[in-house]
């Protein structure tokens, strides 16, 4: 048995059939796999007909993704507006087309980040009724594939380019349809020949001990697929006097696991990861994280999903995670801050994240652009539509790129040459479906130091 499989607990009998439902939580309002009761089906899925039950009252986050429409129209056109008459293919429907932008949680009102006695946070439960139905069923290939992008990683370094050339080629493509599940047509990043901690090895970017001011956080899409990223980020540290260094051994944060209710092998990623950054953190050092979902992870997800010594770790974790332009920002009137650019990009068009959005630390990559002079700024909230693995799948890709379409009018609309955005995922999105690519806001700060960097000279 896995350390999180643990016996149901009895709870509070199931509502009767007719009775009114409660909004207030209740027993079965569980969100910490620690606890018997998360685990347990029969109050799951009160749970779910509560939360179900309020949503259909309120109806607020209609526009985020296809769960409320769907929900909604199960409820108005089929069931008369009963929760309980939903089947359970049906509760899947809805709750599959989650695919935890947490933008519903950011808008809701009811939320425990409220202290609202609803206590309800729908991306929440999501997580909870996915790793209870893996739980019980098992997980696909799939998920094991796309869970694991260190894995993925480290199989194309092993090809030596080759499978860089096969996700371009359509039979490849095609056959990764069929066995995979993961869209003909999806984007799939290019794999680089060299890991960024093989570079910062090189280079000597890697932290011989405890004792500086801050550690990065990589994050596997910049250790496997996009090194510049991160030599840009340690440059922009560097041109600010923030003593960074690499750490060895990280691994991926867990969320491409834990989407689909892998809580093992999240567990297993994030254990490695306290490992490698707690010695630091215990010497005074912030985690500086490059992707937005990583340093949610690592901030929120990390102290409520872990268990027993690795909970207290985490906490300490979180309490030590930032983004990196929000450490910047925080530094940015002590002397050795740096606003001496070369070069501007002048219009920037940027596309807030949603996972930054729900860490509510504000958009300090677009504040800290904004010292570049020459530059002015458009900014767009609304979601890009990849949403981890979200994108890739073969039945989500269409409603992907659907959902991203807001987004993609509004960066084009800003007519501006450069795009930003903190998410590396989002770049990808309106690559594919907009036909330009966003830079990371350390990388438009890294290129405005040089003289070359943009054509628009200071």
């Amino acid at each position: 048995m896995a350390e999180h499989e643990v016996p149901g607990a009895p709870g509070r009998a199931p509502t009767t059939p007719g009775a009114r439902i409660s909004y207030v939580a209740g027993t079965a309002t569980v969100y910490d796999p620690a606890d018997p009761r998360y685990w347990d089906e029969a109050l799951l899925k009160e749970e779910v007909d509560r939360v179900f039950e309020i949503c259909h009252g309120c109806r607020m986050c209609f526009k985020y993704c296809d769960a409320f429409p769907s929900l909604f129209a199960l409820l108005d056109d089929k069931h008369h507006g009963d929760v309980r008459a939903l089947a359970p293919g049906e509760r899947d429907q809805v709750l599959d087309a989650c695919f935890q932008c947490k933008l519903c949680e950011v808008q809701c009102p009811y939320t425990p980040r409220e202290g609202h006695e609803f206590a309800l946070d729908f991306p929440r439960l999501v997580h909870r009724y996915q790793a209870v139905r893996r739980m019980r069923d098992g997980g696909s290939l799939r998920d094991r594939v796309l869970g694991d992008p260190d894995l993925a990683g480290r199989m194309a370094r092993a090809s030596f380019g080759l499978a860089n050339v096969m996700n371009r080629v359509a039979v490849h493509r095609w056959f990764m349809d069929k066995v995979l599940g993961v869209h003909p047509l999806a984007h799939l990043p290019a794999f680089a020949s060299t890991t960024f901690e093989a570079w910062a090895e090189k280079s000597g970017h890697m932290a011989k001990g405890p004792g500086l001011e801050a550690v990065l956080f990589q994050t596997c899409f910049v250790q496997n697929n996009e090194p510049q990223l991160g030599k840009d980020t340690l440059e922009v540290l560097a041109q600010n006097g923030v003593r960074t260094g690499c750490v060895r051994g990280l691994q991926c944060c867990g969320m491409p696991a834990w989407e689909h209710g892998d809580l093992d092998s999240l567990r297993k990623q994030a254990k490695a990861n306290l490992d490698a950054l707690m010695p630091h953190v215990e010497a005074g050092a912030k985690v500086l994280v490059i992707n937005p979902t990583c340093s949610m992870m690592l901030r929120r997800e990390y102290p409520e999903l872990l268990a027993g010594a690795d909970r207290e770790r985490a906490r300490l974790l979180a309490e030590a995670v930032r983004d990196p332009g929000e450490y910047l920002w925080s530094i940015r009137d002590e002397a050795r801050a740096n606003w001496n650019f070369l070069s501007s990009p002048g219009q920037v068009a940027y596309h807030a994240p949603c996972h930054l959005r729900t860490q509510s630390v504000g958009f300090k990559g677009r504040d800290l652009i904004r010292k570049i002079p020459g530059v002015s700024i458009v900014s767009v909230l609304e979601c890009c539509g990849h949403d981890g693995t979200y994108a890739m799948r073969s039945e989500s890709y269409e409603a992907s790129r659907r959902i991203g379409g807001k987004a993609f009018q509004g960066m084009a609309a800003a007519e501006a040459q450069v795009w930003a955005t903190e998410c590396p995922l989002a770049a990808i999105q309106f690559e594919q479906h907009a036909g330009h690519k966003a830079l990371h806001p350390m990388t438009i700060l890294a290129r405005a130091y040089r003289r070359d960097g943009f054509p628009n000279p200071i």
